[in-house]
């Protein structure tokens, strides 16, 4: 690769001043919290969530996101040589253990050779969705004491959710769908309603009235929930800077929808975490039932659980919308149309629930591989996508202007100046505060800087101020040929820089300087 030589230049502060403010962090007691590594290439961030929704040591985490990547493997090839004789599949309450359901001897012979656990059942999965297409057919017409129906692999059975004292009501329903053998009907007091007004990975506002947030990058834009808006409708990022417009929704039915962004902005592979940081998606393989799963949303930020079901229907006021997937993971009005993440396997985006995350809930996702494929999307990765998309955050109301590249330097010059420099070891998925984990102090004025990544690695740089009880990201550039520079105008106040890794691994070096 070829190194350019970067300097950071026309600097008029004085370096002693400079370096004790980065030394010395006064800022509103505001302690910069230090990123953790990665581990095993799952963000930190991840495991910290599961550690606080699942009651899982960091190892116990990690142990449990490598069987899950194994079992989907698994479970997608077997689903294919079991055919007619595949009875769904889920993980064990501890996340270590594979059981696959199958009607007849040689499939059970099948999945045992796969390493999996076998059960026998009476009737193959594609007879459960067959009995659940019938249910659906007949939803238009049910009672709003019906909550929802999906069908459930483990009791090899289809499951009519009723509210409490309606179990009757939940029977007669089974029957208008003509049948009701594999069907049963259990009690919940569930709820289910859209949560509008949210931000999953960032908000965005829809003919400047109603709020949602982006669920993934795609190429040209980005996926959301269906009830956030129509085609046509305009959208504008939460900056208030026009974004984009509805290209296709569907809602109800489905929930999904598709928002075409304009040149301004350019879609990222990640996922904001709502702790100073971003998890990077690097793919859409579908966790199987019993995996751990997090989501992201501006109500309630970061929250884990396991997935309970999949194909299963939601009976909202709106009408009833087929093929979601149902967890345990709450929510509240306002975590809407976010991410659901499987490690950093994209999964869907969220439609609605029932509960809060105080005393607990359940909510529903639209998968996002059928977003993709019957929209014909390709999805954004962090290692294939390495242009950071979103804008300054708000709440600066003197943000600085977006990073612009530098003049042509001289090649075959690695060295990256300026009035500190730092370096540092990154590699994707993580993100590392500079200086030292530390902010500092200026007086207001033109700060510059610069980055050179490890070789074959591309890292963004990110210019933070404290604002908003919160650092915010104000500027930003990423690397080409290994090179980034960084030019902001800013007020008076507390910033830090923070590399974030996006492919490779290595050494960076970061310099930075200010008026």
């Amino acid at each position: 690769m070829d190194r350019r030589r970067m300097t950071a230049i026309g600097v008029l502060v004085a370096a002693a001043g400079l370096t004790a403010a980065v030394t010395l962090p006064s800022f509103a007691g505001e302690e910069p919290r230090r990123a953790a590594p990665a581990a095993d290439g799952i963000a930190p961030e991840v495991l910290d969530a599961l550690g606080r929704d699942l009651s899982l040591t960091r190892d116990q985490a990690i142990r449990r996101l490598k069987t899950e990547r194994w079992a989907a493997g698994t479970v997608s090839r077997l689903r294919t040589e079991l055919g007619a004789g595949y009875g769904g599949s889920w993980l064990g309450d501890d996340g270590t253990t594979l059981t696959v359901a199958v009607t007849d001897a040689a499939g059970a012979a099948r999945v045992t050779a796969a390493g999996a656990v076998p059960k026998r059942v009476q009737r193959g999965v594609a007879e459960l969705d067959a009995v659940k297409t019938r249910l659906d057919a007949a939803g238009a017409d049910a009672s709003p004491d019906i909550a929802g129906w999906y069908v459930d692999v483990a009791s090899n059975s289809v499951v009519v959710v009723a509210r409490p004292g309606a179990e009757a009501t939940g029977r007669r329903f089974a029957a208008a769908g003509g049948t009701t053998g594999p069907v049963r009907v259990r009690t919940a007091d569930e709820t289910p309603r859209p949560l509008f007004d949210v931000r999953g990975g960032d908000a965005f506002l829809i003919n400047n009235a109603g709020r949602c947030s982006v669920g993934f990058s795609v190429v040209g834009g980005f996926v959301t929930a269906g009830h956030c808006g129509q085609p046509g409708d305009r959208t504008t990022g939460g900056n208030r800077v026009a974004q984009g417009t509805f290209a296709a929704s569907s809602f109800p039915g489905d929930d999904w929808a598709v928002v075409e962004t304009n040149g301004d902005w350019t879609p990222q592979g990640v996922v904001n975490d709502f702790n100073g940081g971003t998890v990077p998606v690097n793919g859409s393989t579908e966790a199987p039932v019993g995996a751990s799963i997090c989501r992201s949303g501006s109500t309630t930020g970061t929250r884990c659980g396991v997935v309970q079901a999949k194909n299963a229907t939601v009976n909202y006021p709106e009408g009833t919308v087929t093929g979601l997937t149902r967890t345990d993971v709450c929510a509240e009005p306002g975590d809407s149309g976010g991410a659901w993440l499987s490690g950093d396997q994209a999964q869907g985006v969220t439609s609605g629930g029932s509960g809060d995350c105080t005393r607990g809930g359940v909510t529903f996702f639209q998968p996002v591989n059928e977003i993709l494929q019957r929209n014909n999307l390709t999805l954004v990765t962090a290692g294939g996508q390495p242009a950071p998309a979103e804008p300054p955050s708000g709440g600066d109301q003197t943000a600085p202007p977006a990073a612009t590249p530098p003049a042509e330097p001289p090649a075959g010059d690695t060295e990256c100046t300026g009035q500190v420099s730092r370096t540092g070891r990154i590699a994707a998925g993580r993100a590392q505060v500079q200086p030292d984990g530390r902010f500092f102090r200026v007086a207001g004025g033109a700060q510059e800087a610069c980055v050179v990544a490890p070789d074959g690695a591309q890292v963004v740089l990110e210019l933070q101020r404290f604002t908003g009880g919160a650092f915010r990201t104000v500027a930003r550039a990423a690397t080409a040929d290994g090179t980034a520079t960084l030019t902001a105008d800013t007020p008076a106040g507390a910033y830090r820089y923070r590399v974030v890794g996006l492919s490779g691994a290595g050494e960076y070096t970061v310099a930075f300087s200010a008026r």
